[in-house]
Parts: C-alpha cells; structure tokens; sequence
C-alpha cells in the first residue's frame, strides 16, 4: 500500500483513508438495501394488483348452477282457472271428481266397490245326489278376501249358474238363458263377511236365449259351477238317477 506523503503525520493520513473507506461501504450498503427495499416494493405492488384482479374476476364471475336441476316451468295453466300470480288463484275450486255411472252399487253405499280379486265364490248344492224330474238348488256363496269392507251386488242379475256335462265339454243349462231374474241385492261386505244367494234348476236343458227346445236331464253325472261378475268358482260334482220303478 503507498506511504501516505504530506506535511502531516501519517497517522492522520491513516485515518482519513479509514474514514473515506468507511464511508464508501456506508454508500454502496446504503445503494444495496435501497435496491432491495424498491424490489420488493414492486413485489408487493404486483402481488396486490393480482390479488385484486383476482377478486374483480371472483365478483364479475356469475355463481355456478347448483347441482340439482330446477324442474322444468310447466307450459299449461293449472286446472281450474289461469294463472294468477305464482301460486295461482287462490280461490279456484279444484275440479268436482265425475260422477258416478247409474245403479253404481259404490255410488250407493259409499263404500269402494269389491274387486273380483277381493271376492271369492262357493257353489253349493243342497244334495249330493237327485232323481229325474227334481229341482235342485244351487246355493252361491260370495266372501269379501279383502281387507277392508267393500260394496257388491251379489244378487241373480250380477251372478250365474252353469251346468255341463261330468268331462265340462258341454254346457247343459245355465241361469241366465230362458228366464233371466235381473233381481238387484247390493251388500257392504265386511272383511271374512259372507252373502248367499239360492237359484233353482228346473232339472231341463236350456239355449243361450232359449232358442231350442228344453229337455229333462238324463241320468248321469254332471259338474256345476257358479260366477260372479267374472268371478268363477271351483266346479262341483253331483248325480241325477232315474226313478225307483213302481212297486221296487
């Protein structure tokens, strides 16, 4: 290093160069922190500018739809009246339900009408074996297998008898063919409640509108069975025999 030259003693030489020195690092720190301090200014500035562009873009951004879609606006009126407001007129009546047809037997009663499928049929005789020439008399017997009571006519104009050959190949008589009792018996049947209803055979054939000419009924066997509405029972069996000959 150059021996500091002057008039001076060289200590004071010494210490004016520490001084200078000093300085000089003063500055350039001084140059360095303000660098610093502006960079990360601009930093900030920058991160806030995002920051508010970022909310600028969350607010004009319009909410996303909710996952559950909306039904659909429907484009009649509601029934009853047009629309007045958005519950519509409140004072519009909601449509009377239509009545019921004629001899209803529901309409009647006020009880809902049994369902075939609510009703089973029994058919029954009043013995298992008759002679040529009787009568016999078939005993229908209908059960409400519901739940609830319900409404049915289960009078002879809403029921039937048919009798047919042992094999039930051939229809031999049935109720309704020469003379049709269009009787009326409408009943509330309670759950397990029975209705029973009696019809008599003249023991002859018959045609569906009694066209052909009627017979008696030969000895043999034959099948019954019974209907209601479209109900049908289950067929029975029973035995006609010819009469016992004079002085057996």
């Amino acid at each position: 290093m150059i021996e500091p030259q002057g008039p001076l003693p060289p200590e004071v030489y010494w210490r004016r160069r520490v001084v200078a020195g000093v300085g000089v690092v003063v500055a350039v720190v001084a140059v360095i922190l303000l660098i610093v301090a502006l960079s990360g200014g601009s930093g900030d500035s920058a991160s806030d500018s995002k920051n508010a562009a970022a909310k600028s873009s969350a607010t004009s951004t319009p909410p996303a739809p909710s996952s559950t879609p909306s039904a659909p606006a429907s484009s009649e009126a509601p029934s009853g009246g047009g629309n007045h407001g958005a519950g519509g007129d409140p004072s519009a009546k909601p449509s009377e339900p239509a009545a019921p047809p004629p001899g209803d037997p529901a309409a009647q009663t006020g009880v809902p009408l049994c369902s075939d499928q609510s009703i089973s049929v029994v058919l029954y005789t009043d013995k298992p074996t008759y002679t040529v020439g009787d009568q016999p008399v078939f005993t229908i017997v209908s059960t409400n297998g519901g739940l609830a009571a319900c409404t049915r006519d289960v009078g002879k104009a809403a029921s039937n008898v048919t009798v047919r050959t042992l094999d039930g190949a051939r229809t031999l008589w049935s109720a309704q063919d020469c003379a049709p009792d269009k009787s009326v018996n409408i009943q509330v049947l309670q759950p397990g409640q029975q209705a029973r209803d009696d019809i008599t055979w003249s023991g002859t054939t018959s045609s569906p509108g009694c066209k052909k000419k009627r017979v008696q009924i030969a000895p043999g066997g034959y099948q019954a069975s019974a209907k209601l509405g479209e109900r049908e029972s289950a067929p029975i069996t029973f035995n006609v025999v010819a009469p016992a000959a004079p002085g057996a």
